[in-house]
């Protein structure tokens, strides 16, 4: 197979990244929290699955009000996940495997807890007092306006200091930093360049859409009963956005081979070209188009809406087109801010394997850089517990009042939990069969997913048929079939409702994908790969051409003379 490899082609767009969320991944000292020292030993499992970033969430000093969302020292390593000399092991031994560590930077806010907000706060004339978002009441005194933060309630917080609110995105120990304020872009600047320093591959910019505020900060039209208007609505993705994100492309990644992934709600695929590749801001984008496609209203989880294969298709290669020629895309269906991509993409299915080998196939063959989530590989599942009193996220329990005080029911607000919440993504690593799956020695610091003796790392390699296993294989189809890598990308039979199929191809070979979303046979027209040749299939074996079997995923390809 043809596998040679071009001079555009940079190494994190051949790698696959794996997300981390430490805290639930591997705990090494037993006090039931997932830590640095514990990635550090699973190093060799996660470069046996194609790992060439670890994409850790943050391990900064934080009083994890927000699990490390709310960073109070950029410089410092939170005492629960170890030390820095610790992080600088796992970079050095991920180094000797190949692997690079890419850091997650939260640079829209910090915690309240930072040294940088402490003095902001204590009065309105300090040497930080405009590194944050201040405004004062209204007359009435009132928050300034109605925005409603993400997380729910107002998005201002009142602050005795100062006789002043701040703006917080997200809770109101996360307040929002002042990116107007040169300073403060510059010591941001000086945060990034300290982990280069250290020897990291990546960053991901998280909530990066946020960090422009429009002027005039006025009320928005209510979006609810509350009153209050979604933040998001008014804040993501001002104009001007880009000439922030310039200039920290400018001050940070210029003369490095380092990669730059943003998280980047509110940016649609049409939007991609301004924001990837050479003349983009950063190398890959998060944008959020397949994963809402069942969202009525993003600022409310109740309003879900029923959705079309066909739907999802087009997200997807809308995505796919908008990078074609310029940038690059990160493939993912799952990470730590989503619920577990089985349920949500295939919610009624009963084989859940199959389900899993269906999106994998999807995952592993698309343009771009697959974001491979901890756990989705074995297939992990969404928690669906009775009660709310077993969620630990404050997003979910916010959504959850939100959906209680806006006159939906108990059953419905559930509904949406289960769904919905972050929590479904953060249940610890599920490593063996035994006692608390393998994760740690004690109980962890959140409840295991039920289906830990089934699903689970150990469990999974000893079996050639199992999801785990199905992920191996298709690693191999990567490595071996470079068109996977940097072919073109286009879309067939675009108005199937059961199958999702696409040709990929280059000057030396294509391939054909063909995956079956349903739990029924589908069919197809033969034809369409007449001159293919059967290379792998989720069930093993190809039974014919033209017909798919419940969730069947194929691959054939074909030289090019």
């Amino acid at each position: 197979m043809y596998k040679k490899k071009r001079n555009l082609i940079k190494w994190w767009q051949e790698s696959i990244v794996y997300e981390i969320y430490v805290k639930s991944f591997k705990d090494s000292n037993g006090d039931g929290i997932g830590d640095i020292n514990g990635i550090t030993e699973k190093l060799d499992y996660l470069r046996s699955i194609g790992a060439g970033a670890l994409w850790l969430t943050p391990v900064y000093r934080s009083p994890q009000t927000d699990n490390g969302y709310d960073i109070a020292d950029y410089y410092e390593i939170d005492e629960s996940y170890g030390s820095m000399e610790d992080m600088e092991r796992l970079i050095s031994e991920a180094d000797k495997r190949n692997i690079k560590i890419v850091m997650d930077l939260v640079f829209n806010h910090t915690s309240d807890q930072n040294s940088w907000f402490i003095e902001s706060k204590s009065s309105r004339d300090n040497e930080k007092s405009d590194w944050y978002i201040w405004r004062d009441a209204k007359e009435d005194g009132s928050e300034p306006n109605n925005w409603r933060s993400i997380f729910g309630g107002s998005a201002w917080t009142w602050c005795e200091e100062r006789r002043q609110y701040y703006l917080h995105t997200f809770l109101s120990s996360q307040p929002d930093l002042n990116w107007e304020n040169p300073d403060v872009r510059r010591a941001l600047y000086d945060v990034a360049r300290f982990w280069l320093e250290k020897g990291v591959g990546g960053f991901r910019m998280d909530a990066v859409t946020y960090i422009k505020k429009p002027e005039g900060f006025g009320d928005g039209k209510p979006d609810a009963s509350d009153g209050m208007v979604g933040i998001h609505s008014m804040t993501a993705n001002t104009k001007g956005i880009l000439d922030y994100l310039h200039e920290f492309k400018e001050n940070v990644q210029k003369g490095t081979d380092i990669f730059i992934v943003g998280e980047a709600n509110g940016v649609t695929s049409a939007e991609l070209p301004e924001w990837v590749g050479d003349r983009g801001v950063f190398d890959m984008i998060f944008e959020f188009s397949h994963v809402n496609v069942d969202l009525a209203d993003e600022s409310n989880w109740c309003e879900q809406r029923r959705w079309k294969l066909t739907e999802l298709k087009r997200c997807l290669s809308a995505s796919q087109e908008s990078t074609a020629k310029e940038g690059w895309y990160p493939i993912f269906f799952e990470n730590h801010d989503i619920s577990r991509s089985i349920d949500h993409f295939v919610p009624a299915c009963r084989d859940k394997v199959s389900a899993g080998k269906a999106l994998a196939a999807v995952l592993m063959t698309l343009r771009g850089t697959p974001f491979l989530y901890q756990g989705e590989e074995i297939g992990i599942t969404n928690l669906m517990s009775d009660s709310i009193k077993s969620y630990e996220d404050i997003s979910t329990i916010n959504h959850y009042k939100f959906a209680m005080d806006n006159g939906y029911s108990e059953k419905e607000a559930m509904d949406a939990v289960h769904h919905f919440s972050r929590d479904n993504a953060r249940t610890p690593m599920q490593w063996t069969a035994g006692a608390n799956a393998g994760f740690s020695d004690s109980v962890p610091w959140f409840t295991l997913h039920h289906d830990y003796k089934k699903a689970n790392v150990e469990t999974e390699t000893n079996n050639d048929d199992s999801l785990l296993s199905w992920y191996r294989k298709l690693l191999e189809v990567r490595k071996t079939n470079y068109v996977f890598i940097d072919g073109a990308y286009r879309e067939i039979i675009e108005d199937n409702e059961q199958t999702y199929a696409y040709i990929r191809d280059d000057e030396k070979e294509s391939a054909a994908v063909f995956v079956n979303f349903t739990d029924k046979k589908a069919e197809y027209d033969a034809e369409l790969i007449g001159s293919y040749e059967f290379l792998i299939s989720s069930y093993g074996s190809n039974e014919e051409k033209g017909v798919l079997r419940p969730y069947e995923a194929v691959i054939f390809t074909k030289a090019i003379s």
